[in-house]
């Protein structure tokens, strides 16, 4: 029987930490073999699971004994394997799913930006315009279009979760129009709308994402005679006039695309506009792990940054917003509650 180890001497933490590669590689195998979604509620063997997936028995055990190390699956005395908490997160159909930010942060390109990292540090800049010739989207959509679909249904699955508690959060009650900038499929949008019988919202996002619009918002869905959906770029332009602008976890770029981001709202809601920006913080979340991890993977790929309460701070301050308030929406997020000065 496999068990996950803890307190290991610092040679050997230092050993596990140089192969962490292999336990993200193993996540990643797991999901797209569909291991988790073939493994019921009733332990079952490598050699039924090899035939449920279509693999070969020895090396999925290999596999699964790997990652029943780190927690994720559990190998029982009989050598039968089991679901754990962690492995039921990586199912198609359960409620918390992460398959597909487990997929985001293991498609093929990162293994290609890693190894680039000191490059990164040394330059400041991303690695991906000199990998691919282009820059980060760009290439996505136009050269890795799985990979694009793997992103858009991980942030699809990231505002699912916490579109609800960004519902429950903002009190919209004095305003009649809401627009939700790099929205994605319109979760957020939707739970606002729910909230507010009376309110009217505008989707923005990029053509490819609002074409995959919750139907419920566009053309004969239940709310689709109080929203808008557009297609376009926040970076470029915000064509829409609203009351209150929400901007979740897309001011993560490098600091010139976030800068014409927020001066483009600026001009687009005019003086007394709300700008309510919604991000996880590097400096106040209980998943530092989590989100220094990705603080890197944004400085190797866009030459982003996760920001630090005094970061976002500062770059609201410098496009000319006045900050109201910052409290946390929940354990992970915190929400900056701003307005365009007259």
């Amino acid at each position: 029987m496999t068990t996950a180890q803890t307190a290991p001497p610092p040679s050997m933490r230092l050993r596990e930490l140089a192969f962490a590669a292999a336990c993200a590689a193993a996540l990643r195998a797991a999901a797209r073999l569909g291991v988790p979604d073939a493994l019921g509620d009733h332990p079952m063997t490598a050699e039924d699971l090899a035939a449920a997936v279509k693999a070969e028995a020895r090396p999925l055990r290999r596999l699964l004994r790997t990652l029943s190390c780190y927690g994720v699956f559990a190998e029982l005395p009989d050598g039968t394997f089991a679901h754990t908490d962690v492995s039921r997160l990586l199912r198609e159909d359960d409620p918390n799913s992460l398959r597909a930010i487990s997929l985001w942060c293991t498609e093929p390109w990162t293994w290609d930006a890693w190894p680039r990292l000191d490059e990164a540090v040394r330059t400041g800049r991303n690695v991906i315009e000199d990998l691919y010739g282009k820059e980060f989207f760009p290439y996505l959509n136009e050269d890795a279009p799985e990979s694009a679909d793997v992103f858009n249904r991980a942030m699809t699955t990231s505002s699912v979760q916490s579109a609800r508690d960004v519902a429950d959060f903002l009190d919209l009650s004095g305003s009649s129009s809401v627009a939700d900038l790099g929205g994605g499929q319109g979760h957020v949008l939707a739970s606002l709308l729910d909230k507010y019988p009376s309110l009217h919202g505008t989707l923005l996002d990029l053509p490819r994402v609002v074409d995959n619009a919750l139907p419920r918002l566009r053309p004969g869905g239940d709310l689709a005679d109080r929203a808008c959906v557009v297609p376009g770029d926040v970076r470029v332009s915000v064509p829409v006039a609203a009351d209150v602008y929400i901007i979740k976890n897309i001011l993560e770029w490098d600091d010139d695309s976030t800068a014409r981001t927020l001066r483009n709202v600026r001009a687009a809601g005019g003086p007394g506009a709300r700008v309510v920006v919604i991000e996880n913080l590097v400096d106040d979340s209980p998943s530092m792990r989590f989100s220094t991890a990705m603080d890197l993977l944004l400085l190797l790929n866009v030459g982003g940054a996760k920001h630090t309460t005094d970061s976002m701070v500062g770059r609201l301050t410098e496009a000319g917003l006045v900050i109201d308030d910052i409290r946390p929406v929940n354990p992970y997020l915190h929400a900056f509650d701003c307005h365009v000065p007259g």
